[in-house]
């Protein structure tokens, strides 16, 4: 199974460990992990999954690996700056979006639009999105939608 984590490329302490406790989640669970490879958000869940024993893969939007923060396994350069949100989501049996700005929001629509199962942890509220109030719920709902997918 992989999972994306989509957020901002920065956030705050509360966001981030938000984000560290659902890769960690993910990677407990025995899911490979996928984030756009770079901070924030992205950093945090690549982060927990990581230390959990999980496998991280970063999709990152420029052409040099190094770009990759430093808890990605697998780094992917595309090249292809935002356009590699849709690498991103595509990916994944599910997504989950942990906060965001507008680049998780497209990252989103993307999703929703490909039919893929999206939960939201403290991000957009959009139709479509399952809502989660904690890290916990929001992996448990991810595992669940796949499995009705």
């Amino acid at each position: 199974m992989i999972i994306s984590v989509i957020g901002a490329g920065s956030c705050d302490e509360g966001v981030y460990a938000i984000a560290e406790k659902v890769g960690d989640l993910i990677a407990r669970k025995g899911a490979i992990l996928i984030t756009g490879g770079l901070g924030g958000v992205m950093e945090a869940a690549s982060k927990g999954a990581k230390q959990a024993g999980g496998t991280t893969v970063g999709i990152l939007p420029g052409s040099r690996k190094d770009e990759a923060n430093p808890f990605i396994d697998i780094p992917i350069t595309t090249g292809l700056s935002h356009a590699r949100n849709v690498i991103v989501v595509r990916s994944a049996d599910a997504v989950i979006a942990v906060s965001g700005e507008y680049g998780t929001l497209s990252e989103i629509g993307i999703a929703l639009k490909l039919g893929k199962p999206v939960v939201g942890l403290r991000t957009w509220d959009i139709e479509g999105v399952v809502k989660a109030t904690s890290p916990e719920e929001a992996v448990e709902k991810a595992f669940e939608l796949i499995k009705m997918h």
